[in-house]
């Protein structure tokens, strides 16, 4: 059901609702509002100005808050001001559009509030299991100083006073909003990183609704697409999977941008108009701000779905689908144009041999190599996802009885596209060499596997009618069982699906790209009730909850941080922005807990730039540390500061006056 209102009041509610909020303690529930709060409070510019042009769901105010952020940030950045800055120019875009949005009902979904409800409780769940992992550390400290600076550039976020923009990260917009929510919750970064994917989880279950509603014209299909999506990146590995590090910004692309992009992308092929179209220009933008190859990624996707499209000679929405790819690309050439220069100089970008060698041995697992320039991806990681990849790879033929519909031709065009740029050896490299091995692996994770699913469940449900539901149990339980999955790292093909498995979900799907396009009159449609393949969804989708929620602790390789005594005293001595000189684990940590510069960083987290100089930086630590001097070496690096980890280098004490001393710190001030 539907309800039409003036204004969109539940968005405006929001800054009274955090005013309230911060009368909490920044603690348990009390943290939890207020970051909900603050979230809610950064997306009323978007949505205003979404409603203003017409554009429903939350998708629209998604791409346009992160649009309105991005212009914020932008002059923020050229001024050499403040966040605030930045937040009151959002409150002034704010402003400006609510004249605009009020003239234009709203139209509030009681389906989106349901799955908002139970996105809030799957949040709730990730509570306890939400972690420092990865490079969470790496894009922490960026937030600390996007907090703490008064005169900001795009350099000075960097972790190196005298380092270069990181090629992914050139324009910190997403560490721009967790920086906005932390500073409107008023907690600090790390608590805001901890504990967002609560409140992100909600957010990322209604745009993979919407996506799906729109995709397959049914509530029931879009709630199943939800499910699915986050069964597969967040119960089927355990510990929260990917939707505990949703602050991350290449979780929050995949899980937050990604699904908002297609469902504006879905919107415009549907009913096009220019507001739609300038949505998925600006949601574009953001995702290739944020992380510049994933744009490319979903853009092979699309691009399958168009050629897919062309050839089943469904030519009525061929130009609005290009339409939509135009202007995904065109966002993200401009800013791969912008980034060029940057990426020149990081050694990923047309690698040596050596590099080459490098990222082989660094992705073993993960590549078939059969020489320097002919190597692919292997099939095995096609189901290392487990049972929901391995289903969708057995499923993809049944799109054959779907073939006229748009959900159809979406799945089948991205998969095969997916399919012939990771498996074909004459491809791949050409790819990898493009975006970088390191990304170019990923490509998988863009490939629409919730989407096979419903899809697929779909057609059973024309097949088997109420007979699906205990079928998709029985599967579910039985892949469950015999693929749970390979998570670790490095990937190592014990419990995903086989690599045949990949090769025959290709054949089949060129196989029926052929019989569409030729016989295609004579095969039937077949489609059943979507609240039949919904359930049948959720109840293949159970023994993965039930495995998920059965390994539901914090992951063994999460991080814990520097002691908070450590921590304090860092604050209270270390002017915000000084440089401090360290071995290169404990300055990586050390800037993800405090506003400062450091020396050097491990090298699996560091740009490989010229400017930066990953390697030089990290021999020098180690040298500074083995000899126990000279101090030449940090005033090399303008560090002022000295902090020494006991239980990592020679604990020779230096003669330094001390700022802090505990059982395995050493804090020293250089004068």
């Amino acid at each position: 059901m539907s309800a039409s209102r003036s204004l969109p009041l539940a968005w405006l509610s929001a800054p009274l609702l955090l005013l309230l909020a911060r009368l909490l303690p920044a603690t348990g529930i009390g943290l939890g509002l207020r970051l909900g709060a603050a979230t809610a409070c950064l997306l009323l510019p978007g949505a205003l100005v979404a409603r203003a042009l017409g554009v429903e769901g939350l998708a629209g105010a998604f791409a346009w808050s992160l649009g309105a952020l991005f212009v914020a940030t932008a002059v923020m950045f050229a001024v050499h001001s403040s966040l605030w800055l930045a937040l009151a120019l959002l409150g002034a875009v704010a402003l400006v559009a609510l004249p605009f949005a009020a003239r234009r009902s709203a139209r509030i979904s009681g389906w989106s509030v349901a799955v908002l409800v139970l996105g809030a409780v799957a949040g709730i769940s990730l509570w306890w299991v939400s972690r420092y992992d990865g490079d969470a550390f790496f894009h922490l400290a960026r937030v600390q100083k996007l907090l703490a600076l008064d005169s900001l550039s795009l350099r000075s976020v960097d972790e190196f006073r005298d380092g270069g923009l990181h090629p992914g990260y050139a324009f910190p917009l997403w560490h721009a909003a967790v920086a906005l929510v932390a500073r409107l919750a008023g907690v600090g970064a790390p608590s805001a990183f901890l504990h967002l994917p609560t409140v992100l989880a909600p957010l990322s279950f209604v745009l993979t609704y919407e996506a799906g509603t729109i995709l397959f014209r049914s509530r029931w299909a879009g709630v199943a697409t939800a499910l699915a999506q986050f069964a597969l990146l967040g119960l089927a590995p355990g510990h929260g999977g990917a939707y505990s590090s949703l602050a991350l910004p290449a979780t929050a692309s995949r899980a937050l941008i990604l699904p908002a992009l297609l469902a504006l992308v879905f919107a415009y092929v549907r009913e096009p108009s220019p507001a739609l179209l300038g949505s998925v220009a600006v949601a574009s933008t953001a995702m290739a701000l944020v992380h510049p190859s994933y744009s490319v990624l979903l853009a092979i996707g699309l691009a399958g779905f168009l050629v897919v499209r062309a050839v089943l000679g469904v030519r009525y929405d061929l130009p609005r689908i290009g339409a939509a790819l135009g202007a995904i690309l065109v966002p993200a050439g401009l800013v791969a144009l912008w980034l060029l220069p940057v990426v020149r100089e990081s050694a990923s970008h047309s690698p040596s041999a050596g590099e080459l060698r490098r990222a082989f041995t660094a992705y073993a697992g993960e590549l078939d190599v059969s020489g320097l320039h002919d190597y692919r991806l292997s099939p095995e990681l096609y189901g290392r996802a487990g049972a929901i990849a391995v289903v969708s790879l057995l499923l993809l033929p049944l799109a054959l009885f779907a073939h006229r519909r748009l959900w159809a031709a979406f799945v089948l065009g991205a998969m095969l596209a997916t399919f012939a740029v990771t498996l074909l050896p004459f491809v791949f490299p050409h790819f990898a060499d493009a975006v970088g091995i390191s990304q170019a692996r990923r490509i998988i994770g863009f490939s629409p596997r919730p989407f096979v699913l419903v899809g697929g469940a779909l057609v059973l449900a024309g097949f088997l009618r109420w007979l699906l539901l205990p079928v998709a149990l029985v599967a579910g339980i039985a892949l469950q069982h015999w693929y749970p999955g390979d998570f670790g790292a490095p990937y190592r093909p014990e419990h995903g699906g086989p690599g045949w498995l990949t090769w025959l979900a290709f054949g089949g799907g060129a196989a029926v790209l052929v019989v569409a396009a030729v016989a295609g009159r004579r095969v039937r449609e077949v489609e059943g009730l979507t609240a039949i393949a919904a359930a049948g969804v959720a109840l293949f989708l159970a023994p993965v909850a039930v495995h998920g929620y059965s390994h539901w602790t914090r992951s063994p390789t999460a991080r814990l941080g520097l002691p908070q005594k450590l921590v304090a005293a860092v604050r209270e001595h270390v002017p915000a922005g000084a440089v401090v000189f360290s071995d290169a684990h404990t300055a990586y940590e050390l800037g993800a807990f405090a506003p400062v510069y450091v020396n050097a960083a491990p090298q699996s987290h560091v740009a490989d730039t010229r400017p930066n100089r990953p390697t030089i930086r990290v021999k020098d630590a180690q040298r500074f540390f083995q000899r126990g001097g000279p101090l030449a070496v940090p005033r090399r690096y303008g560090a002022d500061w000295l902090l020494v980890d006991r239980t990592r280098v020679r604990a020779t004490p230096f003669a330094l006056p001390r700022v802090y001393s505990g059982s395995r710190y050493v804090l020293y001030r250089i004068p």
